[in-house]
């Protein structure tokens, strides 16, 4: 698969081909996440787990990922419990912990910490989400939500709703639409549109997308809906918050008019913007998704550290 010993720290990082081979590992590898298979294609190798921002998804499913694979971790879960407290530099922590591990899961609230650690580390460095730059395990997951949902991940009309300027995931995600040739729908708060940067990158690559404020008009004819909390941690000014939290809100009403193949994602943790009602509904697929960040990232493991390399 080409990625023996390879960082993954951008989504750009994997060509269409990849991906595809990586969720077609993920499929095959469902029941050895659901605990039904037991391969032992990490067995011998050790992962460090550098989570320097609180996450609750992403570290245990890559956990999970590598025990799953017969794999080991070391985790770091509370920075405030590790020598940053004392004021031991990024670089430092990234060298340390390199040189007791195969392989590294770095997330880290600044964006680049990703790209510094890969550059530092002789071993391989997975970006489990760097500040508000990108989340390329988040956007795998996603994708292979979207095909188990829609048998295809090409020609779909896809709503992405919420926090386009802070949320990670959406970056990731956007781009890996665009390469699949999807119809890409922006729905946002105004002070929260999609940066430039990202647009730049979406119009290389010659991609469909529109913004459409009105979400009623924005979910017409579309496959997925895919929504995004707002990123409160990640604003300069509490002021500017307050400003646009709460500021939309999926519940039965929303989905009334919607097609029956319409399908709700959310990379999870949701704060109020999708009713729990709509839980209930065959719209929504979060949790799975949420659970297919298991295999995807076990397919993953595997191409780095194991046998699928």
């Amino acid at each position: 698969m080409r990625l023996a010993g390879r960082d993954l720290v951008a989504i750009e990082d994997l060509d269409r081909p990849v991906i595809e081979e990586l969720l077609d590992s993920a499929r095959s590898l469902i029941p050895a996440a659901e605990g039904t298979a037991a391969p032992r294609t990490l067995e011998g190798k050790l992962v460090a787990m550098a989570f320097l921002e609180p996450s609750t998804r992403t570290r245990l499913s890559f956990e999970a990922a590598v025990q799953r694979l017969g794999g080991r971790c070391v985790t770091i879960a509370d920075p405030a419990a590790t020598s940053i407290r004392k004021g031991e530099t990024l670089s430092d922590t990234i060298r340390m912990i390199s040189s007791y591990s195969d392989a590294l899961v770095l997330r880290h609230p600044n964006s680049g910490a990703a790209r510094l650690a890969a550059d530092l580390s002789d071993r391989p460095v997975i970006n489990a989400g760097d500040g508000s730059h990108q989340h390329p395990t988040q956007t795998l997951t996603d994708l292979a939500a979207i095909r188990e949902a829609h048998g295809t991940l090409s020609g779909l009309r896809i709503v992405v709703l919420g926090d386009l300027k802070y949320g990670r995931a959406v970056h990731s995600l956007i781009w890996a639409l665009a390469l699949f040739g999807n119809e890409i729908v922006l729905t946002s708060p105004p002070s929260l549109r999609l940066p430039e940067s990202a647009r730049h990158r979406l119009r290389a690559l010659g991609a469909r997308v529109q913004e459409e404020p009105e979400l009623s008009r924005a979910l017409a004819g579309a496959d997925i809906l895919y929504v995004t909390r707002i990123q409160r941690e990640r604003f300069p000014d509490e002021t500017e918050y307050r400003k646009v939290a709460g500021s939309y809100r999926i519940d039965r009403t929303t989905l009334d008019a919607v097609g029956p193949g319409l399908r709700v994602l959310h990379p999870l943790p949701r704060l109020g913007e999708i009713a729990p009602e709509v839980d209930r509904t065959p719209h929504a697929l979060y949790f799975r998704q949420a659970f297919l960040g298991v295999p995807v990232r076990m397919a993953l493991l595997q191409a780095i550290l194991g046998e699928g390399g």
